[in-house]
C-alpha cells in the first residue's frame, strides 16, 4: 500500500495544487465582474468561457468515473457555454463552487483506498481511474494557462 498511497497523494497534489502551474483558486481570484466576459481579439475565449468549460469537462470526467449510466454532453458544443459573459450575476460564483466541489469529489475518489486506480472501467473503452485523474489534472492545467493569458490581455491580471 505504500507506493499506492504515494501515487494517490501525488495525484491529489497534481489535481489540487499548482505544482508547475497556477492554482485554480488564484487564477480566478479577484477578476472584476466586468472583465469575466471580456474577450481579446487574439484569443478565442473569455475568462467565463474557460472557467465554465473547465467545470463542465471536470464534471463530465468525474461522472463518467462514478456513474456507468452517465451520458456526456455532445462534443464540442456541450462543453462550452454559449455566451462570452456569465448569464447572470451569480453564475461566476456558482461555476467556481461547482468546479471546486467536483474537484474535491475527484480527489476523494482517488484517495479512497477502495478505489482501484488501475482496472479498466467496465462501462468505458479502456479508461481507468488513474487515466481519468491524470486527464483532469492535464486538462485543467492547460486551460489555467489560457485563463492567465486572457486575464493579462484584458487587463485583469497583474500577478
Amino acid at each position: 500500500m505504500g507506493s499506492d498511497k504515494a501515487l494517490r497523494e501525488e495525484l491529489r497534489d497534481l489535481i489540487s495544487q499548482g505544482n508547475a502551474h497556477i492554482e485554480f483558486e488564484r487564477a480566478v481570484a479577484d477578476l472584476p465582474a466586468g472583465l469575466r466576459g471580456a474577450r481579446h481579439p487574439s484569443v478565442p475565449h473569455s475568462a467565463w468561457q474557460l472557467v465554465e468549460h473547465m467545470r463542465i469537462a471536470q464534471w463530465d470526467i468525474l461522472r463518467f468515473c462514478v456513474d456507468p449510466g452517465h451520458v456526456s454532453p455532445e462534443f464540442p458544443d456541450g462543453y462550452w457555454p454559449e455566451s462570452e459573459a456569465p448569464p447572470d450575476p451569480g453564475a461566476w460564483d456558482r461555476t467556481i463552487a461547482g468546479f471546486l466541489a467536483d474537484r474535491r469529489a475527484m480527489i476523494d475518489l482517488v484517495m479512497d483506498p477502495a478505489t482501484d486506480l488501475y482496472s479498466r472501467l467496465p462501462h468505458g473503452d479502456g479508461q481507468t481511474i488513474l487515466r481519468e485523474a491524470l486527464l483532469v489534472a492535464d486538462h485543467n492545467a492547460y486551460h489555467l494557462g489560457q485563463l492567465l493569458i486572457v486575464r493579462r490581455l484584458v487587463g485583469g491580471w497583474d500577478g
